[in-house]
């Protein structure tokens, strides 16, 4: 059954009060067509419950606009949806990334993650290429994708929502590298899925890094707008030391939007539950409504919180990872990054569900604590205790 305007109903009932479902929820592809934007496919759904995201077919299928009843969930930065035409990856010292950044998820990997990074080139067999440069989140995030289908799925009284596409970072003499990506909401509900995987279409063992940076703006995103997840302590933090407490913002409690605020980056090792999901949160008590996010320990074994609170900017990232935000050096001296032979894939499975009332809100607190009581102090001390982790 599909629950509408505070009813069940089912698919025979539907068809009985309108034409067409899209006149309560659906899918459709249009073309934006102006400013930087312009050129780009992008899906839209509308779940029926007053819930509404867009999907930027040629962005890897990312998730860009997000609203509840037209309260804004996602970020929309000043760089703008920009076509990947325009996107310069290598640019500004491997800075220029920041130029394509905006939404309420984008994606971070296929081989690489985290600040500029060169690594060895050996494994790709070819003299000319002696070191493999990165810049700042990776290639993926700006690569078209192939729409494989969208639309309705009618599972006898059920409808879900849908979309699946294919994006591929590739070249001569090096990766191979392909993201399959299905997001999907069962109408009625507010509750986004997405399932990624990645597989290694080359010849040539390749490294992979992954993380998802979802972003979270105003409304959500205000004073007094609280950080919920099963801490059990505070790894690290970019600002600790002297500066750690220069700001006066901890990681628990955010503040309005700030002048010459320098972003704070932290990493939180988190419970998971016994299934093996880990939530996190992001509530505005004020106004009841929030956005929780839940990923798998065993494919995101790592968490960043991303507080980038200037005027202008505001925005908090929640931003599960493949890895340590030590970075891909790193990775590679303590045998954690992942290597993919031929064939070799990782999946990927997330939710982003929106926190609807002081109800939803009260749930998903509970269910938070029930595995780790965060630490109630803004400014726990960073462990520096980064659990090793299987590369695989």
């Amino acid at each position: 059954m599909v629950e509408l305007y505070g009813k069940a109903l089912s698919r025979r009932d539907i068809a009985a009060h309108a034409g067409a479902f899209s006149q309560f929820a659906g899918v459709r592809l249009m073309t934006l067509g102006d400013g930087v934007e312009r050129g780009i496919r992008m899906l839209e759904f509308r779940s029926g419950t007053g819930l509404r995201f867009t999907v930027l077919v040629d962005r890897a299928l990312d998730i860009a606009d997000c609203e509840y009843r037209g309260m804004a969930i996602g970020w929309n930065s000043p760089a703008g949806f920009k076509h990947p035409g325009l996107a310069e990856y290598e640019g500004e010292g491997g800075l220029a990334w920041l130029r394509s950044f905006s939404g309420l998820m984008v994606t971070c990997g296929l081989d690489h993650i985290l600040f500029m990074n060169d690594e060895p080139g050996d494994t790709y067999v070819y003299g000319p290429r002696k070191t493999i440069s990165h810049s700042l989140q990776g290639r993926i995030g700006t690569i078209p994708g192939k729409l494989s289908g969208y639309g309705e799925e009618w599972r006898g009284d059920d409808c879900v929502l849908w979309c699946e596409g294919v994006v591929t970072q590739g070249t001569v003499f090096g990766e191979h590298l392909e993201l399959l990506r299905r997001i999907e909401i069962k109408a009625g509900t507010n509750d986004i899925r997405l399932t990624d995987r990645v597989i290694n279409r080359g010849f040539y063992k390749t490294p992979h890094m992954y993380c998802y940076h979802i972003n979270i703006g105003h409304p959500v995103l205000a004073e007094n707008a609280r950080y919920l997840a099963p801490v059990k302590e505070v790894v690290w933090a970019a600002h600790a030391g002297d500066n750690y407490r220069k700001q006066d913002v901890g990681y628990r409690t955010m503040p309005a939007p700030q002048l010459n605020f320098h972003e704070q980056v932290w990493q939180h090792e988190l419970v998971a539950h016994g299934s093996g999901e880990v939530p996190v949160a992001l509530v505005n008590d004020e106004l009841g409504i929030g956005l929780e996010i839940v990923t798998r320990k065993d494919q995101f074994p790592c968490m960043y919180e991303w507080q980038n609170l200037q005027a202008g900017q505001y925005a908090l990232g929640i931003e599960p990872s493949t890895n340590h935000v030590l970075g891909h050096t790193a990775a590679r001296e303590r045998d954690e990054l992942i290597w993919l032979e031929h064939g070799d894939e990782r999946r990927y499975d997330s939710l982003f569900r929106i926190l609807t009332d002081d109800a939803a809100i009260a749930e998903s607190e509970r269910r938070i604590r029930a595995l780790c009581a965060q630490p109630d102090e803004e400014f726990p001390q960073p462990t520096g205790n980064h659990i090793p982790i299987r590369g695989r």
